[in-house]
């Protein structure tokens, strides 16, 4: 449904997007993810047809998206990343009435559709208030249902959940999953990693406006090699900070060991060389009259793989 293959863009001597390619599947959600200026809002502009790639070939449906019909930008909703798209001075009703009239739906169709939209993304008690008001979460809670409004086949989303609470993130990722089961293409650009567990079914991550992985969720995590653990230690003679010291001899070699920043007295940040042991580690430590009361990844999984990926090892 949606296929884009060796799309490159540039804006002046910048490289956006350098041969990237992507396929996504009916009922499929895809992750886009990168760090800022890997070229995710440049791509999803591309599929959009907003912008013209310098080479390759983007369809939707079937259909070159540069020269995409109106009837295919009906089949189409677009989530951007800004703000800017809405018109602040009318009310969000308004705001929506305005895009499905535009959409060729008519006046009542328009007025009916916007107030279930409003429903679904709990906006309806602020139906009749200038959009101008709105907070960025429900200005973006307003650009998810305009996105909505002709039922598209398929999503574009950009940072869709960037300023919404947890409650109200959850519940765009349910509507959108939702979407996605009932057979819709959905592209996902996130920054926030965590939320693609158990959301998307395929990772595409870029760096630098190149694909530097493609695959499911749990190929992203096996590419994460764990080297940095927080790691509680308690002595029962004296405070474990004291016994700083000893446990850097302890561990010299193989590991660095230093007092969390933040956190509890009792926890420290350990890192391991390249070819070092967890658990042998560890055990070296309770020989330094510790004992090791919990150890757990200083990151999650999925960011140790994506600043991995996006070649950042901070």
């Amino acid at each position: 449904m949606v296929e884009a293959r060796g799309i490159s863009r540039r804006f002046g001597p910048r490289v956006a997007l350098d041969g990237v390619s992507l396929l996504v599947d009916e009922g499929e959600i895809v992750a886009l993810l990168g760090p800022n200026g890997a070229g995710k809002t440049t791509l999803v502009r591309v599929l959009t047809g907003l912008v013209k790639p310098d080479a390759g070939e983007a369809r939707v449906l079937g259909i070159e998206t540069w020269d995409c019909p109106r009837e295919l930008r009906a089949r189409m909703g677009l989530v951007p990343s800004g703000d800017r798209s809405l018109y602040l001075r009318i009310s969000g009703l308004e705001n929506l009435m305005f895009f499905g009239r535009l959409h060729g739906l008519s006046r009542r169709e328009a007025k009916a559709r916007a107030w279930d939209l409003l429903e679904i993304v709990g906006l309806a008690d602020a139906a009749r208030l200038r959009s101008g008001f709105y907070s960025h979460g429900m200005q973006k809670r307003l650009s998810i249902a305009r996105a909505l409004l002709t039922e598209p086949s398929v999503l574009m989303i950009d940072e869709a959940t960037h300023d919404l609470d947890p409650e109200a993130a959850t519940s765009m990722r349910d509507l959108v999953r939702g979407l996605a089961d009932r057979g819709a293409a959905v592209v996902w650009a996130t920054q926030r990693i965590e939320e693609i567990r158990g959301f998307a079914d395929r990772v595409t991550l870029l760096r630098t406006g190149e694909v530097a992985f493609e695959g499911t969720v749990s190929q992203l995590v096996a590419v994460a090699v764990p080297r940095r653990y927080v790691v509680r230690l308690r002595n029962g003679s004296a405070a474990a900070r004291e016994l700083e010291p000893a446990l850097q001899d302890a561990v010299r070699g193989r590991a660095t060991i230093a007092a969390a920043a933040d956190g509890d007295a009792e926890d420290f940040l350990l890192h391991l060389a390249e070819d070092a042991v967890l658990g042998e580690v560890l055990a070296s430590l309770t020989a330094a009259d510790v004992d090791v009361v919990a150890c757990r990844e200083e990151r999650s999984e999925i960011e140790n793989a994506y600043l991995n990926l996006a070649g950042s090892t901070e």
